[in-house]
């Protein structure tokens, strides 16, 4: 079917033919115009503009976006023999950040053999992506936020893994229907004390003699801050965030595990990066207890040190520095993963489900923040004496209480010297252990509610 700029040529085509002779001023004014349909033809064939390109490769797929200037219309497919994703963009034009997308592979990649890109026509970009073995691709957009411009994702799954992450979202669904239920039947009247029957329960004589159940065991989600691409804050000697807060991280894993009825998982084994939400995402498939996230602190004054422990806050952070911590914490997470993200609902859906999925679980936030803070004075300096609180992305798990501890400032060189010795990593393991089983001695571990282990 002809646009409406062919159409048009195609008119004044005729319009010429149909008349010998024109006067000089209409032929030209009938020219002009030809010249500017064509010219807006093309302009509109190249007005969108990919301007970064970014590849995540992580344990469960790789990651591509493609971030422009205004949404990008794409057709994507899956050709055999073999095997191959490939990507059509239309209205694009081929640009130095988009051709160095084949740079970006990395060899060690699990699934992306290598990448290939042409003119495949005169307003189409192809993308080739020769595959290692049998994927799944999962495509989505988002919108502009922040720094941030249009972002199409595609992020390429195992098979088996990407129906894990099917299940995960039909898990999400079914969190947000019992959150919105739970609130309703809060909302229905409730009849006075003086109309409600209260019967005492008799205890049967079975249950007298049956024996206590055993104590249910304590799992703890270690989240080592940073990883992979993502090297975190970097010290005056070089030293990076991420192989500091995995080492820790590995510490404070060895002293739960030796504890009778606790075991420690960690969100990340290695030096690869991880989203945001994702971390979240593994320590609910861990049916996690606890979160815990370690980092290495960095502050744009070297003299800044000392260590800190936060919680998540609805309502902004409780300092400056809380403040600008929580930005760059979060920012390293530009592409959406997965994970709970309430910024797409409606006002009232946003406001419900914030307060039903977090308020008690900040309040338990911050009494094991306030055990781990007490534990990590005793030994080191505070940057702050008391629990911080900003609006960590991190440790937005709507059922798990969930803490961020500062171990030091890597910015400050007596602090980076600390950080690397192992000296300091145990006692900072020391002073993390003790202050979980502190919480755990004030709070005993009840049965996980039905929001966590829905499966």
């Amino acid at each position: 079917m002809l646009n409406t700029s062919s159409r048009f040529g195609r008119f004044l085509i005729t319009y010429f033919r149909d008349r010998s002779i024109l006067p000089a001023r209409s032929c030209f004014s009938l020219l002009f115009l030809l010249f500017l349909c064509s010219s807006s033809t093309t302009a509109l064939a190249a007005d969108t503009i990919v301007h970064a390109v970014r590849v995540g490769p992580t344990p469960d797929y790789t990651r591509v976006t493609l971030e422009s200037n205004q949404p990008l219309q794409y057709e994507l497919s899956m050709l055999d023999n073999p095997s191959r994703v490939v990507i059509d963009l239309n209205n694009v034009t081929l640009t130095p950040e988009l051709s160095s997308l084949p740079q970006k592979i990395n060899m060690a990649d699990p699934f992306i053999q290598k990448v290939r890109i042409g003119q495949f026509k005169p307003q189409t970009v192809r993308l080739v992506f020769d595959l290692k073995i049998n994927v799944v691709p999962r495509t989505f957009v988002i919108a502009p936020k922040e720094n941030f411009g249009y972002r199409l994702v595609m992020d390429i799954y195992h098979p088996n893994k990407a129906a894990e992450a099917d299940s995960d979202a039909k898990k999400l669904d079914k969190l947000f229907a019992s959150l919105i239920d739970r609130e309703v039947k809060t909302d229905q009247k409730i009849p006075p004390i003086s109309q409600q029957i209260v019967q005492k329960p008799v205890p049967s004589q079975a249950a007298k003699h049956k024996k206590p159940a055993p104590p249910r065991m304590i799992v703890v989600a270690i989240d080592a801050g940073h990883g992979g691409k993502d090297p975190g804050a970097v010290g005056y000697k070089g030293n990076y965030e991420k192989d500091i807060t995995l080492s820790i991280a590995r510490k404070l894993k060895e002293r739960i595990d030796k504890e009778p009825n606790m075991r420690a998982v960690l969100t990340r084994t290695g030096d690869y990066y991880l989203s945001l939400p994702q971390r979240r995402i593994n320590a609910r498939r861990a049916n996690a207890d606890l979160f815990v996230s370690i980092h290495a602190d960095a502050n744009p004054k070297s003299h800044a040190r000392g260590s800190s422990v936060f919680t998540l806050s609805e309502h902004g952070a409780t300092s400056t520095t809380a403040s600008w911590l929580a930005k760059k914490e979060n920012s390293v997470d530009g592409d959406l993963m997965g994970g709970i993200d309430i910024t797409k609902k409606s006002a009232g859906m946003k406001e419900l489900l914030l307060d039903l999925s977090l308020n008690a679980t900040i309040n338990d936030s911050i009494k094991l923040a306030e055990h781990v803070l007490k534990e990590i004075g005793d030994f080191n300096h505070l940057h702050k004496k008391n629990v911080e609180q900003a609006g960590f992305a991190v440790l937005k798990s709507p059922d798990i209480p969930s803490i961020l501890v500062e171990t030091a400032f890597l910015s400050n060189p007596n602090d980076e010297e600390k950080l690397i010795s192992n000296r300091y990593q145990n006692k900072m393991a020391d002073a993390l252990f003790s202050g979980i089983k502190r919480y755990f001695s004030a709070n005993p571990a009840l049965a996980r509610t039905e929001m966590a282990l829905i499966d």
